[in-house]
């Protein structure tokens, strides 16, 4: 059986009597892109906030690489190589597209975020940071300031300051939301080379960039694990199609 990076056992979350997540256990193995879909209110961004630490179990563990990571903190986990991306795009606004990354690559390094500092002081960043924006396809947009980019550059640009993390495991959160058929197809393509050399694990709705992104994909249905496997394997299950897809069609 191949290496997992990521391991849930019994992982479980209440709020005040409501559970969220039910003794889940998923299994992301090491470079795969796995994928958390399921209807709303299905608990993936729970799920998702648990593995990423920004909230605590109620019971389960977590293991990284087969270290119990259940009780540490959001930068702790970063530190250890997982980073996360979220729904709404967070970069700097008024910053350059090369500002944005040659900040990351900063903090990457342990330096101190010197926003008042001459911008001579992030040159010896320059290099890496035009690297990444080559990577990302973002190298014509390297002096334009961030809220000026569209909506799908920018989200390439949050990715190119999520690889300067130099993260091991990319967890992403709805990465194509908001987006139109060009960025989706532009952005899933982004994702699929950037994920090279690496392990992905994203929630996203868009079933179409799942079925071709996506090793292995689990699927949640109020707070448990539904079926779990390939896009063939979930696809047909009579489950999945009346508790996700089918619900998605009536909403």
């Amino acid at each position: 059986m191949p290496e997992a990076i990521i391991e849930t056992r019994g992982l479980t979350k209440n709020f005040r009597g409501f559970t969220a997540i039910n003794n889940i256990s998923i299994r992301i193995e090491s470079g795969t892109i796995h994928a958390l879909i399921g209807a709303n209110g299905a608990g993936k961004t729970t799920c998702f906030n648990l593995l990423t630490k920004f909230l605590e179990p109620s019971a389960g563990s977590i293991l990284y690489q087969g270290r119990d990571i259940t009780r540490l903190k959001p930068d702790q986990v970063a530190r250890l190589g997982m980073v996360r991306s979220f729904q709404i795009s967070a970069v700097f606004g008024h910053l350059s597209a090369l500002e944005n990354v040659k900040l990351a690559l900063q903090r990457q390094r342990g330096e101190s975020y010197d926003f008042w500092a001459s911008h001579h002081r992030l040159d010896h960043h320059r290099e890496r940071a035009m690297a990444l924006l080559v990577d990302v396809g973002l190298e014509p947009w390297a002096d334009t300031a961030a809220a000026e980019l569209p909506y799908g550059r920018k989200r390439a640009l949050e990715l190119a300051t999520t690889l300067a993390l130099e993260p091991e495991v990319m967890l992403l959160d709805e990465p194509l939301a908001g987006m139109g058929t060009e960025d989706v197809g532009r952005t899933a393509e982004l994702i699929r080379r950037v994920a090279e050399g690496r392990s992905v694990l994203m929630v996203e709705h868009n079933l179409g960039v799942v079925a071709e992104l996506c090793d292995r994909i689990t699927v949640l249905a109020r707070g448990e694990v539904l079926v779990e496997g390939d896009y063939a394997t979930v696809s047909r299950d009579p489950r999945v199609i009346e508790s996700y897809i089918g619900g998605a069609r009536h909403d």
